[in-house]
């Protein structure tokens, strides 16, 4: 009897697995999903996506909504994701930053560098005490604190 109730058990986590990933896929055809197949035509051959995965979804050639990502693609349109900051306005929104969050410090430096989607800046502020804090502003402006404080020897 325990073994049948192992083997019952143990097809049913399987059961559940199974339902979860086809729930992440999309569920079919159908649903918006993939086609026949674990991709189109076959495992890895050749045929065409549904619309739920590459084919002008996330990954493909459509506009991500307005939740994503953080910015204002939903609001400007697709035009918003191309759209990146300067420099100067990397050193702007790091300086706000400061002034909210770090009271007494001030930019120091606003190094430029390709990030995976665009230019992004890496910005060092400095304090009072000569302490030391680095950003990186992304290409939509999002300010992202990296690291702690630090000190500079010298």
């Amino acid at each position: 009897m325990r073994r049948f109730l192992s083997v019952a058990l143990a097809v049913g986590v399987v059961a559940l697995l199974a339902g979860v990933a086809l729930a992440q896929m999309g569920g079919g055809p159908a649903a918006g999903g993939m086609g026949p197949g674990m991709m189109g035509g076959g495992m890895m051959g050749g045929g065409t996506m549904g619309p739920g995965m590459m084919g002008g979804g996330m990954m493909g050639g459509g506009t991500m909504g307005p939740g994503m990502m953080g910015g204002a693609a939903g609001e400007a349109g697709a035009g918003a994701q191309s759209a990146q900051i300067t420099e100067e306005k990397a050193k702007e929104l790091a300086q706000q930053y400061a002034d909210t969050y770090l009271k007494g410090f001030t930019v120091e430096k606003v190094l430029p560098f390709t990030g995976m989607h665009g230019t992004m800046y890496s910005v060092e502020l400095k304090g009072a005490d000569g302490q030391v804090r680095t950003f990186h502003i992304n290409p939509l402006g999002n300010v992202m604190p990296f690291g702690g404080p630090q000190r500079r020897s010298g």
